[in-house]
């Protein structure tokens, strides 16, 4: 199912733009507007899911790739969210894949701010 007020839809429906880093069946990964660090990519699956939590088999195919483009770095983080208080912003399913380094000073939302 395709939402047609959902951005990732029309990116996924091809029907907007984006930098696609890779595709699969289920999925796709493209580059965000703002990556926070060179790599950092989201993983989309193609059919709209709201949020981690509304379609586990979707949550799980989607975590699946995003741990494949993770195997690539050193040292990564997978994130997504759930709800707006948890910082969601856009209510598609979508799993950060952000490459780290040791002293890159990304701070995680969690992380005290100083």
């Amino acid at each position: 199912m395709i939402d047609q007020s959902c951005v990732f839809c029309d990116i996924v429906a091809e029907r907007a733009p984006a930098t696609v880093i890779r595709a699969w069946p289920e999925t796709i990964a493209i580059t965000p507007i703002s990556p926070v660090t060179p790599g950092h990519v989201l993983v989309l699956p193609r059919t709209h899911v709201s949020d981690v939590a509304d379609d586990p088999d979707v949550s799980g195919l989607t975590m699946t790739r995003a741990a494949e483009l993770a195997a690539e770095h050193p040292a990564a983080n997978i994130i997504t969210s759930r709800g707006a208080a948890a910082t969601q912003s856009i209510f598609h399913l979508h799993l950060h894949v952000v490459p780290r380094a040791h002293g890159d000073a990304l701070p995680l939302p969690w992380t005290l701010q100083r």
